[in-house]
C-alpha cells in the first residue's frame, strides 16, 4: 500500500489548457487550427477575374454562335445577336449577381477579429432564417425545406432565441437541406448530359456548361441562404473555367472513333453504319463527360458551404471575451513590473 501511495505520489500532475478547464475552444487554438493565411483584397481580385474570364468565355462563344448564322443571312444574323445578348444577360449576369450578393460567414479569423466575425455570423444566421420562412410561407409546394423545422425557425426568430436558430438550420442543412441540394447537382448533371448529348457542336457544349454551372451555383447558394467565401467561391469558378474548357475540346477528341475501330470487320464495309455509330458514342461521351463534370462543381460547391458553415458553428462557441481581458491583464502586469524596476532601480 505504501509502495502504491509513494507510485501515485510521484505521478506528474496533469496539464490543463484553457480548453480543458472550460470546455471550449479558445480562439488561439481556432486560429492555430483553422485559419489560413489568406489577403483578403487579393481573394476578392482573384473572384472577380475569374468571374470575368467565364463572362468574356461565355460572350465569345455566343457571338462566334451569331457570327455563323450572320455568315448565312444578315437579318438571322442580327436576330440571333439580340437573342444571344437576352441569352447572356439572363442565364450568366443574373445569376452571377445573385451569387455575389449573396452573404458569407466570416471564419479565417484571428483573435483581434474574432468578435466582429461572430457578430457578423449571427447576423447572416438570422437572415438565412428569414429567408427560409419566407420562401416557405410564399412558395407552396417547393418541398426544400422541412415544413415541421420552419415552424421551429419562425418561433425562434420571434422569440429572439439566436440559440435555437443555430441549432434548427444545423438540423436542417443535415436533412432536407442536403437531400435538395443532392437533388439539384442531379438534376443539373442530368440537364447538362441531355443538351451535350443533342448538341453537335463544342462551341454550344462549352456554352451550355457554363451556364448550367452558373445556374447550379445560383441554385445552391439561394438554397442554403449564403455563399461560399470569396477565396472558395474563386476556386469553385476555376472548376466552372475547366469544365467550359474540356467541353470545348471534348468534341476534337474522337472518343467515338477509337470506340468504332474496336469493332472491327463488323463495320468496316458499311461507312454509314460506321459514322452513324461514332455520331452516337460521341455524343453520349460528351453528355457523360459534361454532366459529371457539372456534378464535381455541385459537390465541391455543397462541400464548401457545409465546411464554412461548420467552422462558424466552431467559432460562435469560443468565448472571446478572454482575449480582452489577458489583454488587461498583461497591462497591468507590465505596470507593476514597472513600479518595483523604479523603485529599485538607484537613485542618480
Amino acid at each position: 500500500m505504501a509502495e502504491k501511495k509513494n507510485a501515485e505520489e510521484k505521478k506528474p500532475a496533469a496539464t490543463h489548457t484553457p480548453a480543458d478547464k472550460s470546455g471550449k475552444m479558445t480562439i488561439y487554438e481556432y486560429e492555430q487550427k483553422y485559419v489560413k493565411q489568406q489577403n483578403a483584397r487579393g481573394a476578392k481580385v482573384f473572384l472577380r477575374v475569374f468571374a470575368a474570364i467565364i463572362g468574356v468565355f461565355l460572350f465569345v462563344l455566343l457571338l462566334l454562335a451569331a457570327l455563323r448564322v450572320y455568315e448565312i443571312n444578315e437579318y438571322a444574323g442580327y436576330a440571333t445577336g439580340a437573342v444571344c445578348l437576352i441569352v447572356y444577360i439572363f442565364i450568366f449576369i443574373v445569376p452571377l449577381v445573385k451569387i455575389m450578393r449573396a452573404p458569407y460567414f466570416m471564419t479565417n479569423v484571428n483573435a483581434q477579429t474574432a468578435s466582429k466575425a461572430q457578430r457578423h455570423n449571427k447576423k447572416v444566421r438570422r437572415d438565412i432564417a428569414d429567408k427560409m420562412i419566407n420562401f416557405s410561407s410564399t412558395v407552396d409546394g417547393a418541398g426544400w425545406y422541412d415544413s415541421e423545422l420552419i415552424g421551429k425557425l419562425a418561433i425562434a426568430r420571434n422569440t429572439g432565441n439566436d440559440e435555437a436558430v443555430k441549432e434548427t438550420l444545423t438540423t436542417l442543412y443535415k436533412g432536407s437541406v442536403k437531400k435538395t441540394a443532392k437533388a439539384l447537382i442531379m438534376k443539373s448533371s442530368l440537364r447538362s448530359a441531355m443538351y451535350s448529348a443533342l448538341s453537335q457542336s463544342e462551341k454550344i457544349d462549352a456554352a451550355l456548361v457554363i451556364a448550367v454551372n452558373t445556374q447550379l451555383i445560383r441554385d445552391l447558394v439561394f438554397l442554403y441562404g449564403f455563399r461560399p467565401s470569396d477565396i472558395r467561391l474563386a476556386k469553385i469558378f476555376v472548376g466552372v473555367i475547366r469544365n467550359s474548357m474540356i467541353a470545348l475540346g471534348l468534341g476534337g477528341l474522337n472518343v467515338g472513333n477509337a470506340v468504332v475501330k474496336t469493332m472491327g470487320d463488323a463495320v468496316k464495309g458499311i461507312p454509314i453504319l460506321g459514322n452513324l455509330i461514332s455520331t452516337i458514342v460521341d455524343s453520349s461521351v460528351q453528355g457523360l463527360a459534361n454532366g459529371t463534370l457539372t456534378a464535381l462543381i455541385g459537390f465541391q460547391t455543397l462541400r464548401y458551404l457545409n465546411t464554412e458553415y461548420n467552422l462558424q458553428n466552431i467559432l460562435d462557441g469560443i468565448d472571446v471575451s478572454e482575449t480582452s481581458e489577458e489583454l488587461q491583464e498583461t497591462c497591468t502586469e507590465i505596470e507593476t513590473q514597472l513600479k518595483k524596476k523604479k523603485k529599485l532601480a538607484p537613485a542618480v
